[in-house]
């Protein structure tokens, strides 16, 4: 059971940490919180995440349900929770394994879901300066200073629905999210 759960762990840890880096360049991070109202919708859906990057392909399931007054979400590997967060819109919660590294953050969780599902007005409204996105049919780019930083691609709308692929052109990742409709 131990060698299991230790395996998932350091799966989700490998996912995670596609989207963290210890070494982040200034203003890396945006510090977006979003409230869960601001998604404009409720909904509740399983995702299926795979992460590519040098070569590599790692995979997790993901519980998300969102109301307007708050957010949940559950991230599993091989069947064992690694993660969980909580967000009413005010306040964080979070969980997450102990084998999960330092630098894999709940608010780096909440941050790319948001710029990947809210609404684009809703995201250009909370972006600091020299921070900017575009939305153009089913493609997002997310700039800094007019260099872009992420794009990402839709297969329809809305956009929890299908799949998406978001290309990080800063960390040179790719995470793909396929997601089912509960």
């Amino acid at each position: 059971m131990w060698k299991r759960l230790k395996g998932g762990a350091a799966l989700a840890a490998l996912l995670l940490a596609a989207c963290a880096t210890t070494t982040a360049p200034p203003a890396a991070r945006l510090g977006l919180k979003l409230a869960p109202a601001a998604l404009g919708a409720s909904l509740s859906v399983q995702q299926h995440l795979r992460v590519e990057r040098n070569g590599r392909s790692d995979e997790l399931d993901v519980a998300l349900e969102v109301e307007p007054a708050h957010l949940e979400l559950v991230g599993l590997a091989l069947g064992q929770r690694v993660l969980s967060l909580s967000y009413d819109g005010q306040e964080l919660t979070s969980w997450r394994h102990a084998l999960l590294p330092a630098q894999v953050k709940a608010e780096d969780v909440l941050e790319d879901m948001q710029l990947t599902l809210w609404p684009v007005d809703a995201v250009r409204a909370a972006l600091p300066a020299g921070w900017q996105v575009e939305e153009q049919g089913l493609r997002r780019t997310l700039s800094l200073n007019g260099e872009a930083v992420m794009v990402i691609h839709y297969s329809g709308t809305p956009r929890w629905s299908g799949k998406l692929v978001l290309e990080n052109l800063r960390y040179n990742y790719r995470l793909t999210i396929e997601s089912e409709m509960q």
